[in-house]
């Protein structure tokens, strides 16, 4: 009787290590485009559909309620200035949350290492993110013949605020959910109210106090100020501080990949 063939132990992950092997990363970032948008007839078009409904589902009901956002006088662009990067960093945290499991059978090959699958992902839907942000935002100016000067540096830090953000929650929940089963669905639950709670609907401005100053701890809130300050020149974004969502994403980042290091055979293994 044949013996089952074992499979390869897991690679003691040079976890931080810099020296990353860059063909492996790409062969996994061209394997998740193959498998997340290679199998269905219209691709990366799904991955726009999203924001594009959420953005003319907002605009149709607030129109109706309003007669003009709270900046400007688009509310399609004002919606989109909330939207995009809010989806951008639910989206790549979610994703990075699951990396390992997604990775599963390819962490048994002696070249890939848990952090080749954290930033394989990370990598793709960063730049898929980016495309969805160029089109939505390139589709409204033009389709709506808005005149704004953008002010690039300020959206590029916007988006990098998001990415860095989704990275360290993903990383942290890629172990929590393992760890704790049930904070998968606590998650979902403190997540429901995030996109309100973001400053997607409304500006951070218009927010009474004391809920100003409790408002202000929340990350997002930072990153969508950012985004809005770049669209909008007149927008004033000096509540928003760069370097304590830097703080947060690096806290949770490092928290998680020591957690990672420790556990990630468990993980894959379970």
């Amino acid at each position: 009787m044949d013996r089952p063939i074992p499979r390869p132990p897991l690679r003691p992950a040079q976890s931080f290590g810099l020296r990353r092997s860059p063909r492996v990363i790409m062969a996994l970032v061209f394997r998740e485009m193959s498998t997340t948008y290679g199998q269905s007839s219209l691709g990366y078009l799904w991955a726009l559909l999203e924001p594009l409904a959420g953005i003319l589902l907002l605009t149709l009901v607030f129109s109706l309620a309003f007669r003009s956002p709270s900046i400007g006088t688009s509310f399609p662009l004002f919606y989109a200035s909330g939207l995009l990067p809010y989806l951008a960093y639910q989206q790549i945290s979610q994703k990075i949350s699951q990396a390992l499991r997604f990775s599963r059978p390819l962490l048994f090959y002696p070249r890939v290492t848990f952090i080749d699958a954290l930033l394989a992902r990370l990598i793709l839907n960063a730049l898929t993110q980016v495309m969805i942000f160029v089109l939505v935002l390139a589709g409204i100016l033009i389709a709506y013949r808005i005149d704004v000067i953008l002010n690039i540096p300020a959206i590029a830090l916007s988006l990098a605020m998001s990415f860095s953000l989704a990275f360290g929650v993903g990383v942290l929940n890629c172990y929590l959910f393992w760890q704790i089963p049930i904070w998968r669905s606590v998650w979902k639950v403190v997540n429901r109210p995030m996109f309100v709670l973001s400053c997607v609907l409304f500006i951070f401005d218009d927010v009474p106090q004391p809920y100003q100053d409790w408002l202000w701890w929340n990350p997002l809130v930072h990153v969508v100020g950012m985004m809005r300050s770049g669209i909008y020149a007149t927008y004033d974004s000096s509540y928003v501080s760069p370097l304590y969502v830097f703080l947060v994403a690096l806290a949770t980042a490092a928290f998680g990949l020591l957690q990672l290091h420790r556990w990630h055979r468990n993980i894959v293994e379970d």
